[in-house]
């Protein structure tokens, strides 16, 4: 049996997911300054972000988890190829830690929703 959220939680889910995906898009087009500074773990970043992405609605529809994992990676996807035209660079790698973190967020949302 899966232990859905109270209907009262759905609000907040969307926001939070709204939020986190203004927040990926904002940090994902930003022109990158990397030529200036050390190498970052850019794709452990991916992978957190689209992590976290996933877990609010996962936890408030997690019959249709896999539905947010598509989206999500799609939207990962629509960022490669935005990326360019702001001077950034689109990479596999990335839509790839996109896809893994999206997963993982999915399967811990599921996990946390079956627990009930």
């Amino acid at each position: 049996m899966i232990a859905i959220l109270p209907h009262r939680q759905k609000p907040y889910a969307w926001g939070a997911t709204v939020l986190l995906t203004v927040v990926i898009a904002v940090l994902t087009l930003m022109p990158s300054s990397q030529a200036d500074g050390p190498p970052t773990p850019d794709k452990l970043y991916h992978f957190i972000a689209f992590a976290a992405l996933v877990v609010p609605l996962g936890l408030v529809y997690p019959r249709h988890i896999w539905w947010v994992v598509v989206t999500a990676t799609a939207y990962g996807g629509l960022i490669e190829i935005i990326q360019p035209s702001v001077g950034r660079g689109a990479e596999w790698l990335d839509l790839l830690a996109d896809l893994l973190g999206a997963i993982t967020g999915a399967v811990g949302a599921r996990r946390w929703a079956l627990r009930g």
